[in-house]
């Protein structure tokens, strides 16, 4: 017998183990890649996709506990009166709460305060907080007409203040646009800003937006370019979402945080009971997307002193940085800006500053 040469040998037996070896048909693996596929996207889609609200009032979902008004689109809002009756009230005001907060978080007026002004006070659910319905198609117009229409409702006549709070007092800023005709006056106090409005210049903007926890510079990039994929990104267990959503306590006063369990405790069962998504993923969306108009272009809209537009920022405020306001205030000589030394972000509630607030918004700078 011819010997066979080593390389031949080697070659053979190469050749017997690929021809004994498994090999999964090219058809097979098309399919398994396309289930795979689609079972990524089915996946995907339910991870981005939020649940549907547990509308209040309804079969199985939470009681109404307070008094509401309807909309003319259905909707129902839900309010709370303190103050004056209305019918006796020399001046109305209306609170518009912030971010993961309702009605019951207004300010603690003193009732002095109320009754020497003579003060009717009506603070509400915004919608898809608390007991207020959600609004799928909540814009920053849209609140500002839900405000008109709830005065309307509630007769509390021509004119009435607004007072927002945080992101509240952004949402001031749209009733200054659309319905300043109703205003007898607005105060923002420690309101938030978006960092893409037009006029803010792009390296004053990086700056202030890099003073924020990169945690929340996160989620709000998202809620600004990506806003479909918010409710997954605050959802999510892998790296931390923002940090108001977390109700962390690490951006406050030693004296708020000895206050905020505390108003935690008041308002947190009911401020989310509707889905997170309506209340808060919705809010960050729109108070960070993208505006119809540019608060900073606003003219006056009381050029015949018939009213005033006042902001108030504490400069030790580590969620909405000082200067924000500082340069709206500069670019809008209209506004009667009041910094306090040495305030955080939830000053309003506990140094009594609020019944200054109140009586400078009625009463002027007098």
């Amino acid at each position: 017998m011819a010997k066979i040469s080593a390389a031949a040998a080697r070659a053979h037996t190469r050749k017997k183990q690929k021809g004994s070896g498994f090999a999964i048909p090219k058809k097979i693996v098309s399919k398994l890649s396309v289930v795979l596929l689609v079972g990524l996207l089915a996946w995907s889609y339910q991870a981005i996709r939020p649940p549907p609200p547990n509308i209040c009032g309804l079969p199985n979902g939470p009681s109404v506990t307070s008094s509401r008004i309807k909309l003319k689109d259905g909707r129902h809002i839900s309010y709370m009166e303190t103050g004056l009756p209305k019918e006796k009230a020399r001046h109305k005001i209306i609170f518009v709460h912030g971010f993961d907060s309702c009605k019951h978080d207004v300010f603690p007026i003193s009732q002095k305060v109320l009754d020497e002004l003579g003060v009717y006070l009506l603070s509400f659910d915004r919608a898809g907080y608390g007991e207020s319905d959600p609004n799928p198609e909540i814009t920053s117009k849209s609140i500002a007409n839900d405000i008109e229409e709830l005065a309307d409702n509630l007769l509390l006549g021509p004119k009435f203040f607004v007072m927002g709070f945080s992101m509240g007092g952004a949402y001031t800023w749209s009733c200054l646009k659309y319905i300043s005709h109703r205003l007898a006056g607005a105060a923002l106090v420690t309101p938030a800003s978006n960092y893409w409005w037009p006029s803010f210049p792009s390296n004053f903007s990086k700056e202030a937006y890099k003073k924020l926890l990169v945690q929340d510079q996160w989620a709000l990039r998202v809620a600004h370019y990506t806003p479909w994929l918010t409710y997954w990104w605050n959802t999510q267990k892998w790296f931390p979402y923002t940090s108001v959503i977390a109700q962390s306590i690490d951006l406050l006063s030693d004296l708020n945080k000895e206050l905020q369990p505390e108003i935690l405790k008041r308002r947190q069962y009911q401020v989310r009971q509707q889905g997170e998504y309506y209340s808060l993923h919705l809010d960050l969306i729109v108070c960070f997307g993208s505006w119809d108009f540019d608060p900073l272009l606003l003219e006056n809209p009381f050029p015949h002193g018939e009213g005033s537009v006042h902001i108030w920022h504490g400069d030790q405020d580590l969620i909405v940085d000082v200067s924000l306001s500082r340069f709206i205030s500069e670019k809008l000589p209209w506004v009667r800006y009041h910094e306090v030394s040495g305030a955080d972000h939830m000053f309003p509630h506990t140094t009594g500053i609020s019944d200054s607030i109140v009586k400078t918004l009625v009463l002027g700078d007098q």
